[in-house]
C-alpha cells in the first residue's frame, strides 16, 4: 500500500524567481540589490556589445563593480569555456548576469561552478565536467534571455560541446539554478525570423519531450501543454512579422523551460546532438524535424496523448510532421537532412552517436541504433 501511494506522488522543484513581460528587464537592479551590497562584483556576460549600451545595463555600473564581457560563439566548447574562465577568474564576481541565447547562458552558469577552483587546462576542465566534480557554486547567476527557445534561464544544467572528443557534455547540479530569470520579450524583438522560428520550435520540443518523458509529472505536464499551446497558436503571427508574437513566444519558452527543468529531454534532443555538432544544423531546427517521427514511435507507450495533439493542433504524428515541415519552409529553413548536406552514408554512425545517456534513456520507448537510423531516414 505504501509503495502504491508513493507512485502517486508528484515532485516538482524550481527555485528560480521569474519576471516575465514587456519591461521586465527594468527589475534587474532591484533583484541585484536583494543579494549584493554596493560595489560588489558583477560579471555582465552578453552576446553582443550593443547590450552594454542599453541604459538599464549601464546603470548597474553606478551601483556595483561591473565587468562587461562578450561571448559570441554558438554551441560553446570546453576550450572556449576554459578561455573565458581564464580571462575572468581574477575578478571572482559574486554574480554573473548572462544576457543572450542559450549559448551565453550555458557559459554563464558554467562559470559559476568553476570560480574559486584551480583549473590549469582544458583537460582539467574536461575531467571536472566528466566526473561532475563541481561542489557548491560560490557564484550566483541571473538569466536574461534574448531568444525565446532554450529555457536555459530556469534550468540547472548547461550544454558544453566537446568536438575534440566528438561528444556533447553537460554541466548539471541542482545547486546551480539561477537566482532569477528576467524574460522580457522586448529583448527578443530584433531576432531574424529564421532564428525566432528555430528558437520557438526548440521550446516546443522541450515541452513535448517533457510531456512524454519518463520523469514527467502532473505539474510538468500542465506547464508543457501550456507552452505548446501558446507557441503553436501564435507561430503564424511570428512568421508574418507580428511583433506581438514575441510576447507569446517568451511565455511559451518560459513555460517549456519550467517543464523540462524537472524532466529533462528525450530522444529528439539526443538524436539531434551529432546533427548540430557535425553538420551545424541549428539546434531548434534539428530537434523539431524529429518531433513527428519520434512521436509516432512513442505513441505505444504514451498515456493521455490527445491533450498533447490538441495543443499541437495536429491529428496524429504524420500531421505534426507535415506541420513542422511547413513552418520551417515558410521561414526559409531547410526541412530535411538532404537539404542540410548530411552525408547519407553516415546515417548509421549518426544513429549510434545519437543515443546519448540521460536523454535517449529518458524516452518512453527504448531506442536501438537501427530504430534511430530509420528515424533519420524518414527526415532525409
Amino acid at each position: 500500500m505504501q509503495k502504491e501511494y508513493e507512485k502517486q506522488l508528484n515532485h516538482f522543484y524550481n527555485p528560480v524567481h521569474t519576471v516575465q513581460g514587456q519591461g521586465a528587464v527594468r527589475e534587474l537592479s532591484l533583484l541585484l540589490r536583494q543579494i549584493l551590497s554596493p560595489r560588489e562584483k558583477v560579471l555582465l556576460l552578453a552576446w553582443d556589445e550593443s547590450v552594454f549600451e542599453r541604459k538599464v545595463f549601464q546603470s548597474l555600473g553606478q551601483e556595483f563593480s561591473l565587468l562587461s564581457h562578450c561571448f559570441t560563439a554558438s554551441n560553446p566548447t570546453v576550450e572556449q569555456l576554459f578561455s573565458l574562465y581564464e580571462e575572468t577568474k581574477e575578478e571572482d564576481p559574486q554574480v554573473v548576469i548572462a544576457v543572450g541565447g542559450g549559448s551565453v547562458m550555458d557559459v554563464g552558469k558554467s562559470l559559476c561552478c568553476l570560480y574559486g577552483r584551480e583549473i590549469s587546462s582544458p583537460q582539467v576542465l574536461r575531467r571536472i565536467i566528466v566526473e561532475k566534480d563541481y561542489g557548491v557554486p560560490r557564484t550566483r547567476w541571473i538569466g536574461v534571455p534574448t531568444t525565446s527557445g532554450t529555457g536555459s534561464e530556469v534550468t540547472c544544467w548547461a550544454t558544453i560541446w566537446d568536438p575534440q572528443e566528438g561528444v556533447k557534455r553537460s554541466i548539471e547540479t541542482s545547486w546551480n539554478y539561477a537566482y532569477a530569470a528576467i524574460v522580457d520579450p522586448d529583448l527578443t524583438a530584433a531576432m531574424p525570423v529564421k532564428l525566432a522560428v528555430s528558437s520557438a520550435l526548440d521550446a516546443v520540443a522541450h515541452a513535448v519531450e517533457s510531456y512524454w518523458a519518463k520523469g514527467s509529472n502532473m505539474t510538468s505536464k500542465v506547464l508543457a501543454l501550456g507552452a505548446v499551446q501558446v507557441i503553436m497558436k501564435h507561430i503564424d503571427c511570428l512568421l508574418s512579422g507580428d511583433q506581438q508574437a514575441h510576447e507569446y513566444m517568451s511565455q511559451g519558452s518560459l513555460l517549456a523551460g519550467m517543464a523540462f527543468s524537472n524532466t529533462k529531454t528525450t530522444a529528439c534532443h539526443s538524436i539531434s546532438y551529432p546533427l548540430t555538432m557535425q553538420y551545424h544544423i541549428p539546434h531548434g531546427t534539428a530537434v523539431s524535424m524529429l518531433l513527428g517521427p519520434v512521436l509516432k514511435i512513442n505513441l505505444e507507450n504514451m498515456k493521455n496523448v490527445y491533450p498533447l495533439l490538441r495543443a499541437l493542433g495536429a491529428e496524429n504524428a504524420e500531421d505534426l510532421d507535415k506541420k513542422i515541415q511547413q513552418i520551417l519552409q515558410r521561414a526559409g529553413i531547410p526541412s530535411s537532412l538532404r537539404e542540410w548536406k548530411v552525408d547519407h552514408s553516415r546515417l548509421p554512425e549518426l544513429a549510434r552517436q545519437g543515443l546519448t545517456k540521460g536523454r535517449a534513456d529518458n524516452n518512453p520507448v527504448n531506442l536501438t541504433p537501427d530504430m534511430v537510423e530509420h528515424l533519420l531516414e524518414t527526415i532525409y
